[in-house]
């Protein structure tokens, strides 16, 4: 982080910093997206800061960016010394809506601001209906598919539905041999995301809308049992798919190992790096009756009460959101947009052609239960156990794995 340099005599109120003039320094604490020095985000912090004060002379702005490894630990031990900061930029907010701890959205962005908020993303934000997570990147996923190993197999078009999905592996298995037709990956590292895109597109979910879940419903027993039967148990896919991990999965296809599976945008630079001829398509569903969908991802923005400086908070999260820095930021790190303004902006530029998918998806996504305190646990249960599930004899895996979120959810509502 470079040092900010602060003019005059200086006050400490908190975490934030008062000068005696009556300007006000806020405090920042974002994550780091970067892998080196060269492309830390704290580059991309301390040149919106500086343009910023530039337009808003009475607000400095101290940035604090802090390696992903590292963050929440930080973030947790600021909070504890008394140095709550104004802003942080992470992975969740939900632990510090049930702490207390946030303005809500609408406090700290302008009406404008907040409309060009993609909408399914600013609902993923809210823990009772109301907002207090705001999206800062996003992330979707589409169906990849290697089109060398589809021409060998004599396949012209990605599969819409499971049906056709299963037809291509089959199709794939007999003629391509050597290749796994569809990656499953429901290891420990990701299960929960895989699952979700699978119950989805089979007409179900992790939770209802009212944030209830609902693992073991009957939607999502019919899903896992066809892929254990279309898919495991006919090995067109892993032979034990809950041993594997999307890194895996992802470093078979970028080596063409595999000719099928669902990923995110950073699936891209691997398989061009791997030179596959790729192609994406939206996520087969069970039929066409099913609505599409995708899983969405996003990292957030929170801003914290006990400082104490809303208007200033809200002036520098109106800048944050502004077209031209999160184009800025969305580009330099290959991230998809969570603001109407910067959609456009990408899908309409040729540059970004191969996320046309995952800008196409967007719209439509659907998230884990964030706004609900018990899932970082529900999810941690989720990734151990429910690949299991397209096992032989594992009819209780859903029971086991829904009686256990429940019991979960009903320990974080009594606090």
């Amino acid at each position: 982080m470079l040092p900010l340099p602060i003019v005059g005599s200086l006050l400490l109120t908190g975490c934030g910093v008062l000068d005696m003039s009556g300007g006000v320094t806020l405090n920042l604490v974002a994550a780091d997206y970067g892998d080196n020095e060269t492309n830390s985000s704290s580059i991309y912090w301390n040149n919106l800061a500086r343009r910023f004060e530039a337009d808003n002379p009475d607000i400095k702005v101290h940035v604090d960016v802090v390696s992903w490894n590292d963050i929440d630990k930080h973030l947790a031990d600021l909070i504890a010394k008394g140095k709550t900061p104004d802003v942080a930029q992470t992975g969740g907010y939900a632990d510090q809506v049930a702490a207390d701890r946030l303005y809500p959205a609408g406090d700290v962005l302008s009406n404008s601001t907040q409309v060009n908020l993609l909408d399914s993303f600013a609902k993923a934000g809210q823990v009772l209906g109301s907002q207090y997570g705001i999206p800062f990147i996003s992330s979707s996923r589409v169906f990849f598919y290697n089109k060398e190993i589809f021409a060998k197999a004599g396949i012209t078009a990605p599969p819409a539905t499971w049906d056709e999905l299963r037809r291509d592996a089959e199709l794939i298995k007999s003629k391509v041999p050597g290749v796994t037709p569809y990656a499953l990956p429901l290891g420990p590292e990701e299960a929960q995301g895989e699952a979700m895109i699978w119950t989805m597109s089979g007409g179900g979910g992790l939770s209802d809308n009212a944030g209830n879940y609902t693992i073991d419903s009957p939607a999502n027993r019919a899903t896992f049992t066809w892929l254990r039967s279309n898919l495991v148990d006919k090995r067109l896919t892993y032979d034990d798919p809950s041993k594997v991990d999307r890194k895996t999965a992802f470093n078979d296809f970028a080596s063409g190992k595999v000719a099928m599976l669902n990923g995110h945008p950073g699936l891209v630079s691997k398989a061009v790096a791997g030179n596959i001829q790729y192609g994406t398509a939206a996520i087969p569903r069970k039929d066409t009756s099913i609505k599409p969908s995708t899983l969405g991802v996003a990292d957030w923005v929170m801003a914290f009460k006990a400082p104490g400086h809303k208007a200033e908070v809200k002036k520098f999260l109106n800048f944050v959101y502004a077209k031209e820095n999160t184009l800025k930021f969305d580009e330099q790190y290959n991230m998809l947009p969570v603001t109407q303004d910067t959609l456009e902006d990408m899908s309409a530029n040729p540059a970004h052609k191969d996320l046309t998918e995952f800008l196409n998806a967007l719209p439509n996504a659907n998230f884990y239960p964030l706004g609900d305190p018990s899932w970082d646990k529900v999810s941690s249960m989720l990734k151990q156990r429910i690949g299991e599930a397209v096992r032989p004899g594992s009819a209780d895996v859903l029971g086991d794995l829904q009686a256990a979120a429940s019991a979960e959810a009903s320990r974080a509502r009594k606090g």
